[in-house]
């Protein structure tokens, strides 16, 4: 029976749906979605929930069982075709007899690459490869960035006025955005890996860096603070919260050894040292690159406006996602980047993929950052 292109995208879009879910929950795994199709009717569907786990693939096939031999597969990701901390998903979908596999993507991964569609068709399985691939791929994007460079992929958050200032008066927070931003910010940290501040935001708003969705739906991200000189008292709330995410603290080699030492006892708190440039600032490379070691796909970057300028200094920042006001704050407002600048728009960093959201009477501006 042939299937047209319109209903492979349709259940491909469901495929997305379900991978959806995992989002927040799968690093250093990608997010896959998979469902089984039989007589144009879905009769089985599954998500990646969690690394170690069964991948989408799995819980589709064991909900399927035996309808699923002469069923078709989507996917929105090549099985894998390996042995990993699972079996590999290419044979389990050859042994339940699926005759068609609908994939999104490419594995990116150089332990699969192909191999899985390969694999598929070496048994008899017709393999439609890269239906709606770019929407798998945007799904997938801290994945792909972090397994071909072993770097998470970075987002610059901001709250800002029309005139582009996060703060209304030096030194002093306050929210810039309404309510319905919020609890959008809220349900970006539920879906990113690890969050990001440095000492002065540390200093001024004592955050706690959680996330706080109805229910208690949210999950917390590991909290990653930028402390160079270990300013940060010891009671702030980041290092004392009851939380399954831990707090990274970086610092500087100049840091009080003695401080250092104590904030390693407090529960759940590691510290980590890195080197700092010639203006004492740290090394960004060196902590994303630990952060990727760690299995972190995903890094949301709240911090100041230092933080956010050096982020894009080092051309290290991936996706900015900024929430717009409609308010305007005047001259004593902070700036929204410190330590950039561009000379003409050809030297500008700009936005493509752009997104725009009303959130209330806020605009938010979402986009993957270009550099010139």
């Amino acid at each position: 029976m042939s299937v047209s292109l319109e209903e492979d995208q349709k259940f491909m879009r469901l495929a997305l749906r379900e991978a959806r879910k995992g989002l927040g929950r799968t690093s250093p795994n990608p997010c896959v979605g998979a469902l089984i199709v039989r007589e144009n009717k879905v009769i089985a569907t599954g998500y990646h929930r969690k690394a170690g786990t069964p991948h989408a693939e799995i819980h589709a096939l064991r909900r399927a069982g035996e309808l699923a031999r002469g069923a078709t597969i989507y996917v929105t990701l090549e099985p894998c075709n390996h042995t990993g901390r699972t079996p590999p998903c290419s044979r389990a979908v050859a042994q339940a007899g699926i005759s068609r596999a609908v994939v999104g993507m490419e594995d990116p991964n150089p332990l699969v690459a192909g191999s899985g569609n390969e694999y598929l068709r070496s048994q008899g399985v017709q393999v439609l490869a890269g239906i709606m691939e770019k929407e798998c791929r945007a799904l997938n994007r801290p994945f792909i960035k972090h397994i071909t460079t072993a770097l998470p992929w970075v987002i610059l958050k901001a709250g800002i006025s029309l005139d582009g200032r996060i703060t209304y008066q030096p030194s002093k927070g306050g929210a810039m955005t309404g309510p319905d931003s919020w609890r959008q910010v809220h349900r970006l940290r539920n879906r990113v890996d690890a969050i990001l501040i440095g000492t002065n935001t540390a200093l001024i708003d004592n955050p706690s860096l959680t996330t706080r969705l109805p229910q208690g739906r949210g999950r917390d991200p590991l909290r990653v603070l930028l402390d160079s000189q270990l300013l940060l008292p010891e009671t702030a709330k980041v290092l004392r919260l009851e939380s399954e995410a831990e707090t990274w603290v970086f610092c500087g080699p100049m840091a009080d050894p003695e401080k250092r030492a104590r904030l390693t006892l407090l529960e759940g708190v590691e510290v980590f040292q890195v080197q700092v440039d010639n203006n004492g600032r740290l090394d960004l490379l060196s902590i994303l690159e630990e952060l990727g070691r760690a299995g972190v796909n995903s890094l949301l970057v709240e911090g100041g406006a230092a933080i956010l300028g050096a982020f894009l200094r080092e051309k290290l920042a991936d996706q900015l996602t900024f929430f717009l006001a409609p308010v305007l704050a005047g001259d004593q407002g902070l700036s929204v980047l410190q330590g950039f600048s561009a000379q003409e728009r050809a030297d500008a960093v700009s936005l493509a993929e752009v997104r725009y959201r009303r959130l209330g009477e806020d605009m938010m501006i979402d986009g993957e950052i270009v550099y010139p």
